[in-house]
């Protein structure tokens, strides 16, 4: 591509490199302070894209890789316009997009991005050099390639996505699952035409995902798993993303989530939310939502668990809406027992579950009575919080834990 602005002095450019190595080896944490300002800024009161984890964590991998192109590119050849890269994945994850109907905007997102890395470069490019000149050549040709590299890829977004809109044959579905789900006002008859899948019926909402959007052969497989164990029209997929798939079970009665189970435990690499079961147009739609909100829930936490009920962690969701709020919350309620033997943990929740009956928790964890309360009372020994004095902080607080073992390991 043509050069907009004179090529950097050796000294310069010496220093480009330095720099850029430099933070070439905070990618993983600019990308993180980028994460929510520019989806947020891209979703543009979008909430289809900000509900989808499948999606935030494709968005904050993609900006990732901005980050990295850039900073490599001008080790490579420092101070010059960089073209931008739309690879495979970025061009699956925008088509996704397209057949969902989320349109971002892209030139929102870039500036909201713009804003935070500007920042970070300056401090870095202050740190890094004592020559007047040679830093104002630094921030003048860097501040040329940045805005340019934002320019070139935005429009370069703007025709993958317009490429992406031409014959997608799943569009018409989703854009009307998308309504649904959305709250949109729709008849019941109308939906079930749309989508030939019958509405008046009890539907549970399972979202599939997985954590790397090269193995969408195992979602099929699991997919498959689902229709082979469901009876004919009872089973609605559509593909959300690469890396996710969404699906509704339903039957004269609540269906039987066994299989479904199975066929994710199944499947390599494979996770699944659900919602609980619901009826008709409305069931549809709040189970869809229950599921979403646990997808949500499962990586903010960074929770490996792969196969969850939102009715089980409704509670947690709600008690982690803030990280580090909930960090703090285990940390203040269970002090030395947050990070002590796992096995002292699931003994006093398991007491608590049983209603304080020592028989019942030692037959729950085939443990000997003694053993249970020798467990339960070195827990509270070690708990800042006594489950005698508040039970119920101490068993949201050891819900929490049970869901993501490494909060408290993260927590000061």
């Amino acid at each position: 591509m043509e050069d907009l602005w004179p090529e950097p002095s050796p000294a310069t450019a010496a220093l480009l490199r330095s720099i850029c190595e430099r933070l070439l080896a905070e990618a993983d944490t600019i990308a993180e302070a980028l994460a929510e300002p520019t989806v947020v800024a891209q979703a543009h009161g979008n909430a289809a894209l900000l509900a989808d984890a499948s999606l935030l964590a494709e968005d904050r991998e993609l900006n990732r890789a901005d980050i990295v192109h850039w900073l490599t590119s001008n080790i490579q050849h420092p101070g010059q316009r960089v073209d931008p890269y739309v690879g495979p994945r970025s061009a699956a994850y925008i088509a996704d997009l397209v057949s969902r109907g989320i349109a971002p905007d892209y030139v929102a997102g870039w500036r909201a991005a713009l804003a935070i890395a500007w920042r970070r470069w300056l401090e870095v490019c202050v740190a890094s050099c004592a020559d007047p000149e040679i830093l104002v050549e630094v921030l003048d040709v860097s501040a040329h390639s940045l805005v340019q590299y934002a320019l070139d890829s935005v429009a370069v977004l703007r025709e993958v996505s317009l490429a992406a809109s031409m014959g997608n044959a799943d569009a018409q579905a989703l854009a009307m699952i998308q309504l649904i789900v959305g709250g949109a006002p729709m008849t019941q008859d109308l939906a079930e035409e749309r989508l030939s899948y019958r509405m008046a019926r009890r539907h549970v909402a399972l979202i599939l995902w997985t954590d790397s959007p090269d193995q969408d052969g195992a979602l099929d497989e699991a997919v498959a798993a689902l229709r082979t164990a469901s009876h004919p029209g009872t089973l609605l997929v559509a593909r959300a993303s690469a890396a996710s798939r969404w699906v509704w079970l339903s039957g004269p009665e609540a269906p039987d989530l066994h299989h479904a189970e199975k066929a994710v435990l199944g499947a390599t690499g494979i996770r699944a939310a659900l919602g609980r079961p619901g009826e008709g147009l409305e069931g549809f739609r709040s189970s869809h939502q229950d599921a979403l909100a646990a997808h949500v829930m499962l990586m903010r936490l960074q929770s490996d668990r792969r196969f969850t009920a939102y009715a089980d962690v409704e509670l947690i969701d709600s008690l982690t809406k803030d990280r580090a709020g909930a960090q703090r919350f285990v940390t203040k309620t269970l002090g030395s027992l947050a990070t002590a033997d796992e096995t002292l943990r699931e003994a006093l929740l398991t007491y608590v579950q049983c209603g304080f009956n020592t028989t019942r928790a030692a037959a729950r964890l085939y443990l000997h009575r003694n053993t249970v309360e020798r467990r339960v009372s070195r827990a509270n020994e070690l708990s800042v919080v006594t489950v005698e004095d508040n039970p119920t902080h101490v068993a949201a607080a050891l819900l929490v834990l049970e869901l993501a073992p490494g909060l408290a390991a993260l927590s000061d």
